[in-house]
């Protein structure tokens, strides 16, 4: 292309590329929206000329004309002749002139001024983009320039849109003054008013504020100037640069080298006819020290000026207009006239930072900045911030106030934004309408957008230059702000004296800087404000906190603020706090101007974490520094007192006390003599004079550790007390400091041992407060007292045991109680008095000495007045009275008078009560005398019983006289005993007195007292010779007396070891008896009994005879088992059947014996005499039956047993023996009928005997050889013990003569096969050929040769290898037989070919293709995923033989060890059938069919007959119709109907070969034969046996814990098993416990495996409902089926050693919900096909056609008790 577009470019002619000017310069002028456009890029280019002053011209028609004719353009000042004025507001006005003195122009700026878009490239100038000249073109059409004699128009050639320009020379005589000004002259387009002068002024006002060069500009309108500006520069003063401030900007492109402040004052001439014609804008009321109350602010201070400059705020409606004048006569007129031409001069005077700031830009970034500005970027440049000061501000209001017009101040869009209206803009040159969110105004180099309205932050390198340039204006701004704060605190003055008013005016300025530098939201950009506002804070440096032990520390730089002690850091100045005021005197906080007036500074403050609430830390400092008076120490605990509610002790525990060891109290002493200083770290306590505090008198001593009562009584004592950690001053702990001896010695006065006065002030005190105090306390204060001589008596001061009160008049020189006041004893003074241990009574041993030894109190005497000073008895006095042997006993003898010394006394502890009842059980009572009668329930018998007199005799007293040789007292006992159990014996535990014989029992006839333990309450241990209770007692009574109902597990485990039963009937009793304690008996003591001799058994004598001359044989019961119901002959001649009944049986079953003997028992016993063995068999069937027991069963069979099976002749072997027949049916019969040969059987071993695989070499050899009988399961089992298939010892050897070399038929039959082979492997889904068909495909791995003739000749005990290619030969003789040729391809295919493999394939050869597609085949796509399939074998081949090559190449004999597959017969490795090899067939697993459907389909006709419905529902299951489907669907290790979330739809089940699914190819072929009942027709009584075991053989799970691959064996055709697994893997579970006789087990993957039991117990049980329906159809024990449950995959069920696990999850998926409504059909029939499926694994464990044959079998001999079932729901 390159080339024939430069061919056709050379033959190509140029044009020029036209633009439409004019529309061009009006679309760059539709982005100007300002109303002063014009006049803002005029007045730009002029200072860019470096012009000093500017002229502007409005004038009129008239004017003009005026002035051409008179030839003079001479100004009209004031002082022109007075004519009448017009209305500047409706004059129309047909052109603007614009002069300036700036540099004239040159050749190259004539020559830019005809250029749009090429900007001034000089990088100190503002213009930059080459547009500004063309805005013109907004109000004029022809445009006219003049500079410096020379002239240039414009002008639109033909009225059209091109424009050009025309250039001249002015001549020297036409205007001398054309050489000073540069005039702009302006045509309007359409004449109307000028812009409203007022506004007009405002803007020029603000506009050559940053001019660097113009200093005045004046306006004229028609000859007359409306006003003059002039702007007057001071001196720069230069700032010291802050240390602490970063002078670079974030990126490092800009550093400020310099700072300096500079006034600026603007001097204003205004005629008054300005100010008649009012503005176009509202003016805003300023906020006044008046008008307090203030309405929201909607807009800026100058917001409207500025929407005049930007248009970027709405329109408001204009000043209404004055009032017509009313009609004045000519002289008035003349005067108004004279009054508008006045001049009102104004001014404004204005701070200006301005920052000196150098700039580093990279080659990238000058060549960007470049691109974007078509100029330079400066190195050096300022950035300018206007600042108005507190002064200049508020004088700028108030002049602003004495203007009495509606417009205000020129200078109001100067004046600082102190309330955040939005009217601080950016200048670049001119004001933008882009905001700084700060007071003031900010100019700098910013780079605009091209109409100049705001900053342009989208260009990403332009955006870099902006923001960098903003970052130097927030470092300006903190610059302005600290030097304000700087000024503020060198006046703040340091005296308090007089200078309230200064601080008030400097706390005001401070204020103002603070709302000056605060942020608003800037608009059109917030990132402009964002941006400065950062730098405005980050410039400040962060503390040094690397390299400080080298250059010192570095603190970081703070913000200054004013706060309620002057300017200080913010860091130390805090957020005032009520809470503290009254306390905290000397803490910088905020004053509450600057939280009003300064709110939001406030708040980004805090919110920077900047400014903080007051700390705890602040507390602590100001404590520290000075002690506090009361007031502020009770301002400051109620404070924390507060906090504490809020937050509470745990947090507060280590704060409260520093805040205690800082604390410290001033107060002045009672004589005002000094300052007493108290510090808090001293106090402990406090006095609570709201409760009993108030009794402690404060006259008295006090100690120091106790807060003064001034402080504590203005608090709550509870708060108090929870807030400070300071206990309540208690009157214990006041007693205790005032007996203190110091505090005693100090004063005599408060001495209390020496002073009866203060003694009883104290007394009294202690009286008041008793009924208050605890027992604590109370305790307290008698253990202070008690030894103490502080009770005044008649005797004086005593202690208080050695005092009396006035009442106790026993003996008259008693000391009584004698207070100095007189005042009497009595209330609670006397309960005090007695704590203490005044007594109330005479002293106990005195009494005993003065009067019972005299003989004139009797007991009850003694016992009456002891009851009456009860009360008044020391407790150490009553324990005397029960340690004191003091009471006789009744004694039966007289006792003489002179014998009264010898009378034995007791204490009350070792007598009764004297009651008929102890008498008569000889217990001795006390004796109480014949004078008073005795009563239980009297004050004395009560005060007997609390010395100890007994009620009642203890439970080992009376239990020892209920077993006491003399019968009437054990009687009396017992009855005592049994009597008051529930009331006084209630504690008693058979077991505690198990050595005392005092229960009446009976063993046999004799009577006698038993310990417990020893006798039992049941009746029917009585035969086994146990002692029982006597049958006097019963029910309740042995309740009471806790006897055991049955003897321990363990007495009878030892009975049945040292005397079991000898006879049946006795065995009988005892095993029905055992079997109500099966339960007690634990797993070690069964295991023990299995093993024990006690189970009697008769033994007839060896030469027979009759039963009476049996003997009786002991056995374990683990050799014995139950009689069964069949007629099992064979085994009851090689077991031992015993049968003691129902009840006795369950005891037996218990301790081990079986229902029959397990398969390892068989197997034992035919190993130990196989012909003994065939002998009780009585023949063939029985042997069979149990060779097939043993064959489902043989994986419960050990290695060693499986070992000795091998080498033992146990296999029942079969030979053919020609019959002896008639000679003439001889010539006739066919030889190979059954009824001409009759059958012999032997005894061999495995090896001796032949699996019959080969029917045709059958028939031939069959009479030579013993076979295994012909079924499945057999075979099966006699090749795993080591029998060897027919087929394998066959050789056979070819006799031909002539080969004909060039046979159609060869190629024809050839050709026919490798046609007809795919469709026969399609079909063949239960074995793996020996090699692929793409193998065979070659010519060289398959020949098929023809001969003349062709004779076979077959040797028996012959094998070996085949290698080579695979050759058929044909006998040319002879008619094709395709029979024999599917039969020789079969054997070269398949390792077990079956009869109907061959009758298969000899149908699909011998019939054309048409009538094959009419039979249902589908030829077409057969072939055609053959084909794919090759395909794509062959590329993976070739990718992994890439992948896989080596060096040197491994011998043959490697690579079959490395892969496990087939090796293809030949001379040379072929490949490998795995996964990278396509073929036509698959494994078993993958294609569990045997021969045609017809087992399916048969269950689906007999369900239809049976229950009506059409066709099976969805269910787990395993027909073929999914197995196919399943391959044709994924070969992902799972397939779709078996590990999926859902069970497979009808479709899925019905899917036809031809599926949709990709071509997978297929897992690795086994190398064992799978079992097929193909081989033969297997008689119907053989397969209902087999389905008997099957079923027979399902048994219970003994394990708790189920492990992962328990039991695997490596079986190819299961890999990848997904419906079930046939390995009894199931993961880990663990057994939970059961429901219903079902066992629960749950996946070890689940941590609380309890908590899914208890969740799901609902569904386990409607699960097991079904469950046990089921299995009472296949006449199951619901015990061999168990629930598991476990959290992910797709296991449904599975068989373990012949214990089928069915999955609660995919019950609660698929059929809970239809079970909990009632529909039962589903679940039914799914679980149905389910459990028949997990049975069939206990005939064939691998998924394959054998498997499938008995799970059709089992389903179909059950299908009607499934119908009947579905019918009943």
């Amino acid at each position: 292309m390159s080339i024939a577009r430069d061919a056709l470019w050379e033959s190509g002619h140029d044009e020029s590329v036209e633009v439409n000017q004019r529309a061009l310069i009006d679309k760059v002028l539709a982005r100007y929206s300002g109303e002063f456009t014009v006049f803002r890029e005029l007045l730009q280019n002029s200072d860019d000329a470096s012009a000093k002053a500017v002229e502007i011209h409005f004038d009129t028609q008239g004017f003009i004309n005026r002035n051409n004719s008179d030839g003079s353009s001479e100004l009209a000042g004031p002082s022109q002749a007075i004519e009448k004025l017009p209305d500047l507001k409706t004059a129309v006005v047909h052109q603007w002139t614009f002069k300036n003195d700036g540099i004239i122009f040159r050749d190259e700026d004539w020559n830019r001024l005809k250029k749009i878009a090429e900007g001034n490239p000089d990088e100190e100038k503002i213009g930059a983009f080459g547009v500004g000249f063309y805005s013109l073109f907004s109000v004029t059409e022809e445009p006219f320039v003049t500079s410096g004699g020379q002239w240039m128009g414009f002008y639109w050639k033909d009225k059209k849109d091109q424009l050009f320009a025309r250039r001249g020379t002015i001549p020297a005589d036409k205007s001398p003054e054309s050489d000073k000004w540069t005039t702009f002259t302006m045509p309007l387009r359409e004449p109307g008013p000028p812009p409203t002068p007022f506004d007009f002024i405002r803007f020029l006002a603000s506009s050559i504020t940053f001019m660097a060069h113009l200093s005045e500009v004046s306006v004229f309108f028609d000859g007359k100037r409306l006003a003059r500006l002039r702007k007057d520069r001071g001196v720069p003063r230069p700032l010291e640069l802050k240390p602490g401030l970063k002078r670079e900007t974030p990126k490092s492109l800009m550093r400020v080298t310099g700072v300096s402040s500079m006034p600026l004052s603007i001097r204003a001439e205004i005629m008054q006819w300005v100010y008649a014609s009012g503005s176009s804008t509202k003016r805003r009321t300023l906020p006044s020290v008046v008008k307090e109350t203030r309405k929201a602010v909607t807009s800026g201070f100058f917001s409207n000026w500025f929407s005049s400059l930007s248009g970027s705020t709405p329109q408001r409606p204009g000043t209404p207009e004055p009032s017509p004048l009313p009609q004045l006569s000519g002289e008035e007129e003349a005067k108004e006239q004279q009054k508008l031409l006045q001049v009102n001069e104004t001014g404004v005077v204005l701070a200006v930072f301005s920052a000196d700031v150098d700039v580093v830009l990279d080659d990238r970034m000058k060549r960007e900045l470049l691109r974007a500005t078509k100029k330079n970027a400066p190195h050096k440049m300022k950035y300018e911030l206007i600042y108005t000061g507190k002064d200049e501000y508020d004088a700028s209001r108030k002049e602003d106030e004495q203007y009495p017009h509606a417009t205000g101040s020129v200078f109001q869009g100067l004046r600082a934004d102190i309330e955040g209206h939005g009217t601080g803009r950016v200048f670049i040159g001119h004001s933008t309408g882009q905001t700084t969110g700060i007071g003031g105004h900010m100019a700098a180099r910013f780079i605009p957008t091209v109409e100049r309205e705001s900053i342009d932050l989208v260009d990403r390198n332009v955006r870099i230059w902006n923001e960098e340039l903003l970052a130097i204006g927030g470092y300006l701004a903190r610059t302005a702000y600290e030097k304000e704060m700087d000024s503020i605190t060198e006046i703040w003055p340091t005296s308090d004296e007089g200078s309230e008013e200064v601080r008030g005016h400097l706390r005001a300025r401070a204020l103002h800087a603070l709302k000056f530098f605060t942020f608003h939201a800037s608009t059109p950009s917030a990132q402009v404000a964002t941006v400065i506002e950062e730098a405005f804070f980050s410039c400040a440096l962060a503390a040094q906190t690397g390299f400080a032990f080298l250059m010192g520390p570095k603190v970081a730089h703070g913000f200054p603020i004013m706060s309620s002690v002057g300017v200080r850091n913010v860091s130390e100045v805090r957020v005032p706090n009520p809470a503290f005021n009254e306390f905290l005197k000397k803490l910088p906080v905020l004053t509450d101007d600057i939280l009003e007036g300064a709110k939001r500074m406030v708040e980004s403050l805090r919110g920077r974490g900047m400014i903080k609430e007051i700390t705890f830390q602040d507390v602590l400092q100001e404590l520290r520094s000075r002690p506090l008076t009361e007031t502020e120490l009770i301002a400051c605990f109620k404070w924390w007192s507060n906090l504490y509610k809020t937050i509470g002790d745990a947090q507060l525990q280590g704060f409260r006390t520093e805040l205690l060891d800082a604390a410290v109290l001033s107060t002045a002493t009672s004589d005002s003599a000094g300052e007493k200083i108290v510090p808090m770290s001293w106090i402990q306590s406090f006095l609570n004079t709201r409760t009993i505090g108030s009794l402690i008198p404060t006259d008295g001593p006090l100690p120091t550790h106790l807060l003064p009562v001034s402080v504590s009584r203005h608090f709550d004592p509870q708060s108090f007390h929870s807030a400070f950690g300071w206990r309540e001053f208690t009157i214990s702990e006041w007693l205790q400091h005032i007996l203190d001896p110091q505090v005693m010695s100090a004063n005599v006065e408060f001495d209390v041992t020496t002073s009866p006065t203060w003694a009883e002030r104290v007394l009294n005190v202690l009286a008041r407060a008793w009924p208050s105090c605890g027992k604590g306390a109370q305790e307290a204060i008698v253990n202070l007292l008690k030894d103490k001589t502080c009770i005044p008596t008649s005797a004086g001061l005593k202690i208080p045991r050695d005092a009396y009160f006035q009442n106790v008049h026993v003996f008259p020189d008693l000391p009584h109680v004698t207070l100095p006041s007189g005042a009497p004893v009595k209330g609670a003074l006397e309960k005090v008095l007695q704590a203490l241990g005044v007594r109330k009574h005479v002293e106990l041993q005195l009494i005993f000495n003065r009067m019972i030894k005299t003989g004139d109190w009797s007991i009850a005497d003694l016992i009456k007045y002891l009851v009456a000073v009860q009360s008044t008895l020391a407790p150490e006095e009553i324990e005397r009275l029960r340690l004191t042997p003091a009471f006789p006993k009744e004694s039966k003898g007289v006792v003489e008078a002179g014998d009264k010394a010898k009378v034995a006394r007791y204490k009350a502890s070792e007598l009764y009560e004297p009651l008929d009842v102890f008498r008569d059980l000889g217990l001795p009572v006390i004796d109480w005398g014949t004078k008073t009668k005795w009563r239980g329930l009297s004050d004395e018998a009560k005060f007997l019983y609390m010395l100890g007199l007994r009620r009642f005799p203890p439970l080992e007293t009376i239990l020892n006289l209920a077993g006491s040789p003399d019968l009437r007292i054990r009687s009396l006992a017992l009855k005592y005993f049994l009597d008051n159990h529930a009331t006084k014996y209630s504690d008693y535990r058979a077991a505690s007195y198990s050595h005392i014989a005092f229960i009446p029992a009976i063993k046999g006839k004799t009577e006698f007292m038993a310990k417990p333990g020893e006798v039992y309450a049941s009746p029917i241990w009585a035969i086994f010779g146990l002692p029982i209770v006597h049958p006097s007692l019963h029910g309740d009574a042995l309740s009471k007396l806790e006897v055991t109902e049955h003897p321990a597990t363990s007495v009878l485990v030892s009975l049945l070891e040292t005397n079991p039963p000898d006879t049946e009937d006795v065995a009988k009793q005892w095993f029905a008896a055992m079997a109500t304690r099966i339960t007690d008996f634990s797993a070690k003591e069964l295991k023990t009994l299995s093993q024990t001799l006690f189970v009697p058994v008769k033994v007839l004598p060896s030469s027979g005879g009759d039963k009476t001359g049996a003997r009786i044989r002991l056995l374990p019961p683990s050799q014995c088992y139950f009689r069964p119901e069949s007629n099992a002959q064979i085994h009851s001649k090689l077991f031992t059947f015993v049968d003691f009944g129902t009840q006795a049986n369950q005891f037996l079953s218990a301790c081990g014996t079986k229902s029959e003997p397990t398969v390892e028992e068989i197997v034992q016993s035919l190993l130990d005499d196989p012909r003994r063995f065939w002998t009780l068999a009585e023949g063939r069937d029985n042997y069979l039956a149990e060779l097939r027991n043993i064959a489902v069963n043989r994986r419960l069979l050990s290695n060693g047993l499986m070992l000795r099976m091998k080498r033992a002749p146990i296999l029942l072997g079969v030979r053919r023996v020609r019959r002896e027949k008639r000679q003439t049916k001889a010539a006739t019969a066919d030889p190979e009928e059954d009824e001409d040969w009759d059958y012999v059987y032997d005894l061999l071993t495995a090896e001796k005997v032949v699996i019959a695989d080969d029917t045709n070499t059958f028939q031939l050899f069959g009479d030579v050889i013993f076979t295994c009988p012909q079924e499945d399961l057999l075979e099966a089992f006699y090749m795993e013990l080591g029998s060897r298939r027919l087929s394998s010892m066959i050789k056979e050897e070819h006799k031909t003569s002539g080969e004909i070399k060039t046979s159609k038929t060869a190629k024809d039959i050839r050709s026919l096969i490798l046609e007809r082979l795919p469709l026969f492997l399609h079909e063949h889904t239960h074995a793996k050929p020996r090699v692929p068909f793409s193998w065979l495909n070659n010519e060289n791995n398959f020949v098929v040769r023809t001969f003349g003739k062709l004779v076979v000749i077959k040797t028996l005990a012959y094998s070996d290898s085949r290698s080579g290619p695979i050759e058929l030969w044909l006998a040319g003789n002879d008619i094709i037989d395709m029979f024999e040729v599917s039969t020789s391809i079969c054997k070269l295919l398949f390792d077990s070919p079956k009869a109907s493999d061959a009758l298969l394939f000899m149908t699909i050869l011998s019939t054309d293709l048409r009538s094959l597609r009419r039979r249902g085949y589908n030829i077409d796509r057969i072939l055609q995923k053959q084909r794919a399939e090759r395909l794509v074998a062959e590329e993976l081949a070739k990718e992994k033989a890439k992948q896989t090559v080596l060096v040197s190449q491994p011998t043959p004999q490697s690579v079959q060890n490395v892969d496990d597959s087939l090796s293809i017969p030949g001379n040379k490795p072929g490949p490998s059938i795995n996964g990278s090899e396509t073929t036509l067939v698959d494994s078993d697993k993958a294609r569990p069919q045997s021969g045609p459907r017809g087992s399916v389909d048969t269950l689906k006709d007999q369900f239809k007959r049976l229950t009506g419905r059409g066709s099976l529902p969805p269910f787990p299951g395993s027909f073929p119709d999914i197995m196919r489907q399943g391959i044709q669907k994924q070969d992902n290790h799972e397939a779709e109907h078996r590990r999926a979330g859902e069970p497979p739809s009808l479709g899925q089940m019905q899917g036809s070969p031809s599926g949709n699914g990709p071509l997978l190819p297929p897992p690795r072929p086994s190398t064992s034969r799978p079992g097929t009942p193909g081989s033969g027709v297997t008689p119907l009584n053989n397969i209902a046996t087999n389905i008997d075991m099957a079923i027979r053989a399902c048994r219970e799970e003994r394990g708790e814990v189920l492990k992962n691959q328990e039991q695997m064996r490596i079986v190819k055709e299961s890999l990848n098993d997904g419906y079930c697994d046939v390995s009894g893997q199931g993961g880990d579970m663990t057994y939970v416990g059961e429901m219903g006789d079902v066992k629960i087990f749950i996946s070890r993957e689940i941590s609380q495996p309890q908590v899914v039991l208890s969740a799901k117990r609902d569904s386990i049980a409607r699960f097991i409902h079904v469950l046990r329906r089921l299995s009472e159809i296949y006449n199951l024990p619901l015990r061999s089926i168990h629930i598991f449950y476990d959290t992910s995959g797709g296991l449904i069920a599975f068989n373990r050693n012949a214990s089928l696990f069915m999955n609660l999850r995919f019950f609660e998926a698929w059929h809970d919900a239809d079970v909990r409504e009632g529909r039962f059909s589903q679940a039914f029939i799914s679980w149905y096909f389910t459990l028949a499926h997990e049975i069939a694994h206990n005939l064939v464990q691998p998924h394959n056609s054998e498997h499938e044959f008995y799970f059709s079998s089992i389903c179909e001999a059950h299908l009607p008790a499934l119908s009947q079932l579905l019918v009943s729901v």
